[in-house]
């Protein structure tokens, strides 16, 4: 085993100028040049101590000074922390300044790391407010904030707690209009849905980030973002009330066409989810796809064709109304221009422009005003063909009557003298149905405030001075037989014989006979020769006040057995 060589012996200067002596003795090197070659080596010496003092010196200024940053970086660096504590001087720290420097630099490292930390903290706060500045302003769509500076002067936890309570502020007003955001987007995905509408489109049409699947980006929260996003809610709301409010209208439609032609259950059936949206309110939940424009535009082609069906329909409808109306005046003898009110009907309904319900409604109400009318005419309109009838069966027996062939033998003699018989059963009714007539005229008068009753009291007169007359022309002829027999009396002395009959002639009135019963009457023969009203006249002027009391023009041409 090897031995371990001896650590090396410490010279000394002494001891080398002592060797250096002894080596110059051997030599013989003289004293001057000895005390030269010492002296020179004390300068080197000398030099080499100089030179390593000022570096010494040095390095205690660079100690010093390094000293005195750290010192000042410390407070630098516990001012802008906010920190009040503080660390000691140099002077108060003791030992050298190796000593101080390793006691300084430890307590700075630790002090610079917890201020880098600290604006890596203020960094990142900083850069959360920006980027949420930018996202509500709008910016951040035209690129990312650029990092912010941080103020190292300013790293104080208070400085700090102000960024971070703005940094929340913005926070909660990132999300409520995240919430409200969404809130949107579902309701417009809700609409798009019961609309059947593209959800990507719409939502691309507010923001091309509300479009991208997964939202892998973050979404625009600008105000003009959220502006437009709640114009396009609006948009899809209105839009939402229009459609429901068509569908509702189509539907109504639907059903009184339905009720209107008698459509069939199971026909209607096929349209229950329009009818079903009658009642429903706008802000009820609706089905998926229930006010699509598809739909729409369906119930629109089934409205259109059962509306024309209804307007052909509606025509026959008009038709049948307008000659039940017509039938009605004629009953009452009122006239009315039928043809051309259906023409305006039909054009009126060509047109579309007409309410059918209520035309049909219209149509019930005139008809149901002129049996009204015919109803309050039936009554004097009877009486009124009564007494016609009468008057002219009176002017038939008084020509009758007047006729001096009457009792002779002739074809249909019989026939007359049957009549006769029930003509004077008639005549001798006339004064109780004038007195009827008069009293229904009266009424109907003092209802409609016309004055009717001036034809009846005309012929009222008329008739009594008839009756006059005829008393007085009964009397006279008997009178003149009379004085005729007195005078043949005393002129030949006998008895006269009976005045023999005219000769015979055709009777009066006779009529064609058909099963017994007279199938035609002279009705326009004056009712009285002379001094009176003719019934012919009566007749007109009843005519004229009814016609002006309704305001029917009457033809030219009426016949004159017109009666109200």
């Amino acid at each position: 085993m090897a031995t371990p060589p001896l650590p090396p012996r410490r010279v000394s200067c002494g001891s080398l100028l002592q060797e250096l002596q002894e080596l110059w003795g051997e030599i013989g090197q003289g004293e001057v040049e000895r005390d030269r070659m010492i002296l020179k080596l004390e300068e080197d010496c000398l030099n080499v101590y100089r030179k390593q003092v000022d570096q010494t010196r040095k390095q205690k200024a660079d100690l010093l000074q390094e000293l005195s940053l750290g010192e000042v970086d410390i407070d630098k660096i516990l001012s802008a922390l906010g920190e009040h504590e503080t660390f000691p001087r140099s002077e108060k720290l003791g030992g050298t300044l190796l000593e101080q420097l390793a006691k300084t630099e430890p307590v700075l490292e630790d002090l610079r790391h917890r201020r880098d930390e600290r604006v890596n903290e203020f960094r990142a706060v900083q850069m959360q407010i920006i980027r949420l500045q930018a996202e509500i302003s709008g910016a951040i769509d035209h690129g990312d904030p650029t990092a912010p500076m941080v103020d190292q002067n300013d790293l104080s936890l208070k400085r700090l707690g102000e960024l971070k309570a703005q940094l929340n502020e913005l926070q909660i007003d990132k999300n409520l209009r995240l919430q409200k955001i969404d809130t949107q987007i579902n309701y417009i995905h809700e609409m798009c849905n019961i609309m059947s509408l593209d959800l990507k489109k719409a939502l691309h049409d507010v923001h091309p980030t509300y479009s991208e699947a997964g939202r892998s980006k973050p979404v625009s929260i600008s105000n003009s973002t959220i502006q437009r996003l709640a114009e396009k809610v609006d948009a899809l709301n209105h839009e939402k009330k229009r459609r429901l409010r068509k569908l509702q209208d189509l539907g109504s439609t639907l059903i009184e066409l339905w009720n209107l032609m008698d459509t069939p259950v199971p026909e209607q059936r096929h349209f229950d989810h329009v009818t079903s949206l009658i009642k429903v309110s706008p802000n009820t939940t609706l089905a998926q796809g229930c006010l699509a424009q598809a739909l729409i535009e369906k119930v629109e082609i089934e409205v259109e064709r059962l509306t024309h069906l209804k307007a052909s329909k509606m025509k026959e409808l008009v038709v049948k109304k307008m000659t039940e109306l017509k039938e009605i005046y004629k009953s009452v003898h009122m006239d009315i221009d039928s043809d051309s009110e259906q023409r305006s009907l039909n054009n009126l309904i060509d047109s579309g422009r007409a309410d059918l319900s209520e035309l049909l409604t219209s149509m019930d109400i005139r008809i149901a005003e002129a049996k009204e009318l015919a109803l309050s005419r039936k009554d004097i309109l009877d009486k009124v063909e009564k007494w016609t009838s009468a008057s002219a069966e009176e002017t038939w027996l008084d020509e009758y009557e007047r006729d001096q062939n009457r009792y002779n033998g002739g074809r249909g003699s019989h026939i007359n003298l049957i009549r006769a018989e029930k003509a004077r059963t008639l005549v001798s009714k006339l004064p109780s149905i004038v007195d009827n007539l008069t009293a229904k005229i009266k009424a109907w008068e003092m209802e409609k405030g016309v004055r009717l009753l001036k034809s009846l009291e005309d012929y009222t007169t008329t008739r009594e001075k008839k009756e006059k007359e005829k008393r007085q022309s009964k009397r006279e002829p008997k009178k003149l037989q009379e004085q005729f027999a007195a005078e043949q009396g005393l002129k030949f002395g006998t008895k006269p014989s009976p005045i023999r009959p005219l000769p015979a002639r055709k009777p009066l009135g006779q009529v064609n006979i058909v099963g017994g019963t007279p199938t035609s009457r002279r009705v326009s023969t004056p009712m009285l020769r002379k001094g009176g009203l003719s019934s012919g006249k009566v007749k007109e002027a009843v005519k004229t006040t009814v016609a002006s009391a309704n305001h029917v023009a009457l033809p030219k041409d009426c016949p004159d057995n017109f009666s109200l």
